[in-house]
């Protein structure tokens, strides 16, 4: 169940996702077989090839993307989330969603 977000978030990463493009949402979620973790950020992109190659540079593998519907996404959760999000510069997502340690997420 996802919380926290906005619709038009939702719909503009849709939209990247079905142009090809790597798009990433992040939102408060909860999942009784994962009680440790409050976020989820789901990375998505149509071109499976891409986005399977964007995955390995993070150690990603391939069978872990999601092909559902016309939205193929990792979902990322824990310290790998945090890390990739700031290797990728989405400082506004670790603030939002309360990932980064104080004084982290921010430049």
């Amino acid at each position: 169940m996802a919380f926290g977000i906005r619709r038009q978030e939702l719909i503009e990463w849709k939209e990247k996702v079905q142009k090809g493009e790597i798009a990433f949402l992040t939102h408060y979620w909860y999942d009784e077989r994962f009680p440790q973790y409050t976020t989820v950020t789901k990375v998505g992109c149509s071109d499976i090839e891409k986005l399977a190659a964007w995955g390995e540079k993070y150690g990603l593998c391939r069978e872990w993307i999601h092909e559902r519907n016309l939205f193929p996404h990792f979902d990322l959760l824990g310290e790998k989330q945090i890390m990739i999000l700031r290797q990728e510069g989405l400082f506004d997502h670790l603030k939002r969603f309360r990932l980064a340690s104080k004084g982290e997420g921010e430049r």
